[in-house]
């Protein structure tokens, strides 16, 4: 009854999970500043005690007071000065998010709004403001004839807000950087594989599948979705300690960051205890929701950092589309190492719990460079760059992996029109092919792609070498 009683922008906040609901919050704008307003309110009473209650100007010296006229002056006064500064910061702030929407991608704009350095001078700002209005209502009556604490304490706050507008405004600059952004982006998605994936998930993983109970599994049950969104958030040690609990086997139909429509299959169980599950149990250990999260979906940021190329592509900024393959690359080495493409998930007995949807290396080498692929078309620098950049990826991984990025560059070039190819970018492509092929031990496909461009090379170079 409550709940309905309150605003639907509050009520969302208590309905989310105590981890989703962190992560929300940390997202917006007023977050960090709330906190800086109660900050300032502890300070209003701290001054206000110690200048009208403990008169604290008897022990102080007489060229440290400061007389009320003079105070109340000087507070009115940096009233308007603080919020001045906040109005420049928030129209800065406007510039920025209205450049990231338009020039680089949409979905960026929570990553600067919960930047830690964009919260901390909001913060600065909005707390600055409120002590002063708050402390100028209460001396504004006092008949108090000297004060040392509040003119000292307003004074130092607008010196803080002052340096705080140039830090502002350097920041904002150097965030809106190209290299920073990406590397941003990139550092995010390391993150959420490091701190969140494989906390969450890499632990659990297992490739031997092991005992998955098939003869109960042609008595499968499933549990629907009662609503549309997308799966945000999967706690799976709780998933797979109920599992290990009530006996049985659960398999996800759909994985973090994909759209689920009401009574579309989520989950199917099976096992010597699959009769007695509890399936609203299961539902609850999901988050769905109508929007994406980074909490535990890789892809997305993936996205953000292809959505950069690919408006990059379309502004004619090739410099900045390289950056960003360049960062995708590292990605890349980052989900190699710490991600194990199995979709098994196992208890402490070692037994098999949870069955993800299969995901392989190949899908992340789509997620990260197909759109960019796909929107470059005839764009011959940018393939080439792709190229480089799965060339440099080969050279760091496991061998294991290296024909996923061959046959991912081999059918790039498979629609290139050779015809409409420039000399000189003719050379560079194939240069760059060629060390991939090197790398991942496929020099007579490499030789096919180069026949494609020079027809009857190959055969001249092979006469040639009989003639000798």
């Amino acid at each position: 009854m409550i709940m309905d009683l309150l605003p639907v922008s509050l009520r969302k906040y208590l309905q989310m999970s105590k981890r989703q609901r962190k992560h929300e919050m940390q997202m917006t704008l007023w977050y960090m500043p709330f906190i800086y307003i109660t900050l300032a309110l502890v300070l209003v009473a701290v001054t206000l005690v110690m200048d009208l209650k403990l008169e604290v100007n008897q022990y102080i010296p007489e060229g440290f007071k400061m007389d009320s006229s003079a105070t109340r002056m000087l507070v009115s006064t940096l009233i308007g000065g603080i919020l001045t500064l906040s109005a420049f910061t928030l129209n800065s702030l406007l510039v920025v998010l209205t450049t990231f929407s338009g020039q680089f991608s949409p979905r960026m704009l929570l990553n600067f709004v919960s930047d830690k350095q964009t919260q901390h001078a909001l913060g600065i700002f909005n707390g600055s403001f409120v002590y002063v209005l708050i402390v100028f209502l209460f001396i504004g009556s006092s008949s108090h004839e000297y004060f040392v604490t509040i003119p000292f304490v307003t004074i130092s706050l607008a010196f803080i807000s002052a340096i705080t507008f140039i830090y502002f405004i350097n920041h904002a600059t150097t965030w809106m950087q190209v290299h920073n952004i990406t590397f941003t982006m990139k550092k995010a998605s390391k993150d959420i594989i490091n701190h969140t994936l494989r906390k969450d998930i890499e632990k659990f993983r297992t490739k031997a599948a092991g005992d998955l109970m098939e003869n109960y599994r042609e008595d499968a049950n499933t549990i629907d979705a009662i609503k549309s969104g997308y799966l945000q958030l999967v706690d799976y040690r709780i998933m797979i300690e109920e599992a290990r609990k009530d006996n049985i086997i659960v398999k996800l139909h759909v994985q973090v960051g994909d759209f689920i429509l009401t009574g579309n299959r989520l989950i199917s169980y099976w096992g010597p205890g699959a009769e007695e599950v509890d399936e609203e149990k299961y539902y609850r250990m999901v988050e769905i929701g109508h929007k994406e999260t980074e909490l535990q979906d890789l892809q997305m940021g993936m996205h953000k950092l292809a959505e950069i190329a690919i408006k990059a592509v379309g502004n004619d900024d090739p410099k900045t589309a390289t950056n960003t393959i360049h960062q995708m690359a590292d990605l890349m080495l980052t989900v190699e190492n710490y991600i194990t493409f199995t979709p098994y998930l196992m208890d402490d007995d070692k037994q098999v719990r949870v069955i993800l949807l299969d995901e392989s290396f190949n899908y992340y080498i789509y997620r990260g460079f197909g759109y960019i692929r796909h929107y470059a078309k005839d764009n011959h620098l940018i393939i080439t760059e792709i190229i480089n950049g799965l060339a440099m990826v080969a050279e760091s991984i496991d061998t294991s992996k290296h024909n996923d990025l061959w046959e991912f560059a081999y059918n790039t070039l498979d629609h290139i029109e050779e015809n409409l190819v420039y000399e000189l970018d003719k050379t560079f492509l194939l240069e760059a092919l060629y060390k991939l092929a090197t790398i991942t031990d496929n020099d007579p496909d490499y030789y096919l792609v180069k026949d494609r461009f020079y027809p009857g090379e190959n055969n001249r170079h092979t006469e040639k070498d009989s003639d000798d």
